[in-house]
């Protein structure tokens, strides 16, 4: 059989790797209706369902699913070997890239224990909540929130945490069980680049109000208007365990449909200093857990 065009193989690889079709097209600079179109070609081309469009969003079927974990593996390969041969995989520095919350509430307050135990070590830090690839010519690393299933991609629970909404007690008051229908009367605040304040209510059966607003902005931000009572915020409850602690936000409610963050990475090139990396991140997420910093409790209600 001959061989299906390189950008329809690239076309679905990136909708393996990203989950949909928008952030696909994002990554390879084409509209989501080329992803889609590129994806309907190679079907007809193999003579196989490779996705599932009978929900909300493309899903790959198992033949689509086998098909991209090759592709992505072998231009892994082709990639590995050039940086090998060019010497570009050891002048490369390391790149990291995870959420604009994990990285103000999590890494950066860590970096320099980091820093002192590799000194002269060169990173780049990606903090964004675009998926972006992972293996030779992307990150090196990824710190991500989910469930723990990227296809291609190994993954590993480093940080156990469901989502919390909370707000400043002068805000929503001091106390007293709150409806998610009562929430839609608030302005919201999410992490840019995420639906989580609309996904949230959904999954309740609510609408955001639009009308109320929502602001989206980098966790660290975000963080900083909730505390200053500017809206009802959605984020990670480990970035938030002291201020609930200290009284300055309030748990609403916590949706634990996702586990929290993985350490992620791509199983075919692991460079040496990655390995390091990953080794001292598991290290920081230990030392959080043992010192009260992680999260391991209930839910609070809904």
């Amino acid at each position: 059989m001959k061989l299906p065009p390189l950008s329809a193989l690239r076309a679905l690889a990136a909708l393996a790797e990203t989950g949909s079709t928008v952030q696909a097209g994002a990554r390879l600079n084409v509209s989501h209706a080329a992803i889609s179109q590129q994806i309907k070609g190679l079907e007809a081309h193999l003579g196989l369902a490779l996705v599932d469009r009978g929900g909300r969003q493309l899903a790959l079927t198992e033949q689509g699913r086998q098909v991209a974990d090759a592709v992505i593996g072998g231009m892994s390969s082709i990639e590995s070997v050039i940086e090998r041969l060019t010497g570009q995989d050891a002048a490369r520095p390391l790149m990291v890239t995870c959420t604009p919350a994990f990285a103000s509430s999590f890494l950066m307050p860590r970096l320099a224990d980091f820093q002192r135990r590799h000194p002269g070590v060169s990173l780049m830090l990606d903090p964004t909540p675009v998926i972006q690839s992972i293996g030779p010519g992307g990150a090196d690393v990824a710190l991500r929130y989910g469930t723990g299933v990227w296809p291609g991609l190994e993954a590993e629970l480093l940080l156990n945490t469901p989502i919390a909404i909370v707000a400043a007690p002068a805000l929503v008051g001091q106390g007293g069980a709150l409806d998610p229908g009562d929430l839609t009367g608030y302005h919201w605040l999410q992490e840019l680049g995420t639906n989580e304040a609309s996904e949230f209510l959904r999954w309740h059966g609510r609408d955001l109000d639009m009308s109320k607003g929502v602001t989206s902005l980098p966790g660290n931000l975000m963080l900083d208007a909730a505390r200053d009572g500017r809206g009802v915020a959605v984020i990670a409850r480990a970035f938030v365990e002291s201020d609930l602690v200290a009284g300055r936000l309030r748990l609403l409610y916590e949706d634990r449909r996702k586990k929290g963050y993985y350490l992620v990475w791509h199983p075919g090139h692991i460079r040496p200093l990655a390995r390091e990396f990953m080794t001292w991140v598991r290290g920081q997420a230990r030392r959080a857990e043992d010192g009260g910093h992680g999260y391991s409790g209930q839910p609070v209600a809904g």
